[in-house]
């Protein structure tokens, strides 16, 4: 009511520190969204379950060895690739003499100042067989590599990978080509490749979505509102999920950071699109820019409230995830959407209002002029005159393209939806040649890099060499048969058990009797394939078996352990977690619409479009983009953000399908519901598609991949399945969409397309 709304010198002073709380959070925020990267967990050892046959072995090997370490590899030809001479050869010796000496860069007072100091052993050269290579190990301590150190929190990886790449230039000097690699340079290039997130992700998302909002609403001002909008929702986020990360109560990784920063930028941009263009459609018809505002933040209030909560619901399944990594990033990405709804419904309404009654002209060139109010009843004579019992040939209110679009559906709907549900489901036949069973390290990078480089020279000189062997964990008494049966599984180079002497530098095994540790034994088994390869995962897999059929207690763990268990989780939280989800959207749909027929279809048309944005992505990987394959939690990724947000879409046009049918009917309804919203929800769309391309600017094969299946099947969603796939089944079945509630139900036949009854009111109040 009117007289029950608060004064002007309240409400300035209500906009006033909802301003200021928004202010406040973006300062403190800000500063915690930029020190994201300092706690992220990047190891995959550390997501996997304790349960995992790699965990358990990591644990029992543990007691074989004084510390596990995580190498680093020098490797180093010859000028054109010749052989090294003495001399070379006496300048490697000489120059990993001195790597223990290396400062670390940016090591402060109480952090450890040189790689010595975070080794576990003395440099060791090994030169290669053929001669024409040398390879200096530099085990680190990988209790503490991950551990931070110095002003910015760098981790010891990374500042000792740093180190050896800048000292590399005194060999190069003398006519070497060098490549640091190893576990540590995967790891440190990794991070680096992370780098980008905080500052070129985030940049290039803001400048697509700013391009987009000039365009749609061709006004200086409101485009950066709604910038400011998510950038404020951001930081939010940020200061959250920092605080969480750094009492570990989650776990964050580059991923879930990367998915972050675009799922709040695209869902502030989206909400806020549709409080933008309900307040645009309620000036038109109310001279208080106060009450339009109201108005429209109560009509907007509904759908978003819907949109948000289904894809929070659906997010959170991701914590039936047997790995952390996929458990973190539901919390994550749902307290980013928290943040999107918060900011889209308090902190740009307290924008729209600081002009006061001048708040119109945020929209110039093209400002909505009150026009007078009208009556429901005259809004629906002014859209049903002529029709007939179908809604055809009725002249649609709405933006011109959009009326054309609706008019159509409602003229051919059954051919419309049974045409393209055809065409989706030919796309979905493709699925199945999408390859998803891992990838290796060195095929995550998209651009060159030197550990990936350096990994093919270690390849070519040192075969057999494993700077991470597979480690079995037997008991003494099944030794020699575990020994026999690692030496006959296809793409095992050695099997070295660890003596007293201990586990030996890769590629010079120690010599004596085997150590024997409360009745166990070690054995270290170096694959043909780099430990970082989905081949060395491969033979491992069959190393599993041939161990465990002649010592069942037997445990296999190591590096390509740790991989093979975590697509091995990947593939069971997809068959796990994919039904929960389906069933948790489609609950709450039947809440929501309070239907149960309009919540399966919608359901169902967005898994099927979503098959079809997977099968056309498997496509485009294979035969243009040259992808190797995929690991196992793109697809899991990929369906729950399309499902989830494609449902948004559909979201934002049924609930106003239901306002509209509540006062024309269902046929009539869907067509001025598609009409209306065609505009803002394809804007939105696009919006979404783009902030979610943006990921592709991270040069890793994993958010390539979830860039281009989000941003196709966004895209899909919001110009195929809720323009024609989902209005014109509507349209065809009619009321009965609505099936069980009252709108289902047939009306008097004189009234068949006039106002339904009112039995339940539209969500707007006017």
């Amino acid at each position: 009511m009117l007289s029950k709304r608060p004064s002007g010198v309240l409400r300035g002073l209500l906009i006033l520190a909802v301003l200021g709380v928004w202010l406040a959070i973006g300062a403190v925020g800000g500063q915690a969204q930029g020190q994201l990267s300092s706690v992220q967990t990047n190891d995959d050892a550390s997501f996997l379950p304790q349960s995992a046959e790699s965990t358990r072995a990591a644990q029992e090997s543990a007691a074989f060895v004084d510390a596990e370490s995580l190498p680093a590899l020098v490797v180093a030809e010859g000028a054109d690739g010749g052989s090294l001479s003495e001399q070379d050869l006496g300048d490697l010796r000489t120059w990993a003499d001195a790597v223990p000496d290396l400062p670390l860069p940016g090591a402060g007072p109480g952090d450890p100042q040189t790689v010595g100091d975070v080794s576990t052993a003395d440099p060791v050269v090994v030169p290669s067989k053929d001669g024409e290579a040398g390879l200096v190990v530099v085990s680190l301590d990988a209790a503490t590599s991950s551990d931070g150190y110095g002003p910015d929190d760098e981790s010891i990886t990374n500042g000792v990978v740093e180190a050896l790449r800048d000292a590399s230039g005194d060999l190069q000097d003398a006519g070497l080509t060098v490549w640091v690699t190893g576990p540590a340079g995967f790891v440190a290039d990794l991070v680096n490749a992370f780098g980008g997130i905080d500052t070129v992700l985030l940049l290039v998302a803001l400048v697509a979505v700013l391009v987009i909002l000039a365009v749609v609403y061709r006004s200086p001002v409101l485009p950066f509102m709604v910038i400011l909008t998510a950038v404020f929702s951001l930081c939010l986020a940020g200061l959250v999920v920092y605080h969480l990360a750094d009492a570990g109560t989650i776990t964050l990784n580059g991923q879930a950071q990367g998915i972050l920063s675009i799922l709040v930028v695209g869902a502030a941009v989206d909400y806020s699109l549709l409080v933008v263009a309900r307040y645009r459609e309620e000036l038109v018809h109310t001279r208080s820019t106060y009450a339009a505002l109201r108005r429209a933040v109560r009509a907007s209030l509904p759908p978003v409230a819907a949109s948000a909560g289904t894809v929070i619901a659906g997010l959170l399944c991701l914590l039936l995830s047997d790995l952390a990594s996929n458990r973190s990033l539901g919390p994550v990405a749902a307290i980013g959407i928290s943040a999107a709804f918060l900011g889209a419904l308090t902190f740009l309404p307290a924008l729209l209002l600081v002009a006061g009654s001048r708040s119109r002209g945020i929209f110039w060139p093209r400002i909505p002029r009150y026009t007078g109010d009208q009556t429901d009843e005259g809004r629906t004579a002014e859209i049903t005159t002529g029709a007939d019992d179908r809604g055809t040939g009725v002249a649609v209110e709405g933006h011109r393209a959009w009326s054309r679009v609706a008019s159509f559906v409602g003229r051919r709907d059954r051919a419309v939806w049974v045409v393209t549900a055809l065409v989706l489901a030919g796309a979905a036949a493709f699925v199945p040649t999408l390859d998803a069973s891992g990838t290796g390290d060195s095929e995550v990078f998209l651009t060159q890099v030197d550990s990936v480089d350096g990994e093919k020279v270690v390849g070519e000189h040192y075969e057999g060499l494993s700077a991470q062997p597979a480690v079995v964990v037997a008991p003494e008494g099944d030794a020699d048969a575990v020994v026999r049966a690692a030496q006959g599984t296809e793409g095992v180079a050695s099997v070295t058990p660890v003596t007293e002497q201990g586990a030996g530098t890769p590629g010079t095994p120690s010599d004596g009797p085997p150590l024997v540790v409360d009745g166990t034994v070690r054995i270290d088994v170096a694959t043909s394939a780099s430990s970082d390869s989905q081949a060395a995962v491969e033979t491992v897999e069959e190393l599993r078996d041939a161990v465990h059929e002649v010592s069942p207690d037997a445990l296999v763990g190591g590096a390509a352990a740790e991989r093979l268990d975590t697509q091995l989780a990947g593939e069971r939280d997809l068959r796990v977690i994919v039904p929960v989800v389906l069933l948790v959207i489609l609950a709450i749909l039947m809440l929501l619409l309070r239907s149960v027929l309009a919540a399966a279809l919608l359901v169902v048309a967005n898994v099927l479009s979503f098959g079809a944005a997977l099968g056309v992505s498997a496509v485009m990987f294979d035969h243009v983009f040259d992808f190797p394959g995929a690991d196992p939690s793109v697809p899991l990724f990929a369906f729950c953000f399309l499902v989830a947000l494609g449902v948004d879409y559909s979201i934002f046009l049924m609930t106003r399908v239901r306002e509209e049918t509540v006062r024309v009917g269902a046929r009539l309804g869907v067509l001025r519901a598609l009409a209306v919203t065609g505009s803002v929800i394809t804007s939105a769309g696009v919006v979404l598609a783009a902030t979610f391309a943006a990921l592709g600017v991270i040069p890793l094969l994993f958010l390539a991949q979830i860039a281009f299946i989000v941003a196709f099947g966004v895209l899909l969603d919001t110009l195929v399945v809720r323009t024609l796939l989902v209005p014109a089944l509507v349209h065809d079945i009619g009321r009965r969409t609505w099936w069980p509630s009252r709108l289902a139900r047939p009306v008097p036949q004189h009234a068949a397309d006039g106002p339904a009854p009112q039995a339940e009111p539209a969500t707007m109040d006017r």
